[in-house]
């Protein structure tokens, strides 16, 4: 899978989040999971929070048109305008949606899932810690929200998580990126009691952060 093109203006890096380590990370993960996808033939790919969109446009490109549609959804307007303008600059075509999370999908909908949540613990027994208050000065409001975590980086993680059992359809496939503050090991734990299946595909430690790509589908009957 390569990078698809994209094209940041000026204005668009204090709005969108510029792919980095964990994007490019996401990428190789996906990439040595393509003949898996290709075999769950997914009708519906969603990614949430797809920034400058190249997860996606890298996953319509690699899987070509057949009958697979792609969404996604990102709560940020910015974000949305270039998911859609890399989509074009790639000839893929997706639907973008500017909304929070899965709550506008209906039940059983989603065949293939990819989040890089914001990931990074920014508060602690609700408090904000000390050294991200500099960082949230910086950022503008709506990039904030690309990498601002909560409590132990998994205020918006656990929304989704929680939701997983409703949006998944029968077969489903999940990749979910995660740092070693989100504590991967305690959340596979908590999915498994849920009858999901999880494994670590792919982790990478880059600049002070250890991160970890979640594989996570329902538990087939046995």
């Amino acid at each position: 899978m390569q990078t698809p093109l994209y094209k940041f203006h000026p204005e668009d890096y204090d709005v969108v989040y510029d792919p980095a380590e964990d994007s490019f990370l996401l990428l190789d993960a996906l990439e040595s999971e393509l003949e898996c996808i290709k075999r769950a033939k997914p009708l519906v790919c969603v990614e949430i929070g797809p920034g400058s969109g190249i997860i996606i446009t890298a996953l319509a490109k690699a899987l070509g048109y057949g009958n697979s549609h792609f969404v996604g959804v990102d709560i940020n307007p910015h974000a949305c305008r270039m998911t859609k303008r890399t989509s074009e600059l790639n000839s893929c075509h997706m639907d973008v949606v500017n909304m929070d999370l899965l709550g506008s999908f209906a039940s059983g909908a989603v065949d293939l899932l990819i989040f890089n949540p914001p990931y990074v613990a920014t508060s602690a027994g609700g408090e904000l810690l000390e050294e991200q208050i500099d960082q949230f000065a910086r950022d503008r409001h709506e990039l904030v929200k690309s990498w601002a975590g909560g409590f132990d980086g998994m205020a918006i993680t656990n929304k989704v998580l929680e939701d997983l059992d409703r949006i998944l359809a029968p077969g489903a496939l999940f990749y979910l990126l995660l740092s070693a503050e989100n504590k991967p090991q305690e959340v596979m734990k908590g999915l498994s009691r849920r009858q999901f299946d999880c494994e670590i595909i792919i982790d990478r430690k880059i600049r002070g952060e250890h991160l970890y790509v979640l594989k996570i589908r329902r538990k087939r009957p046995k």
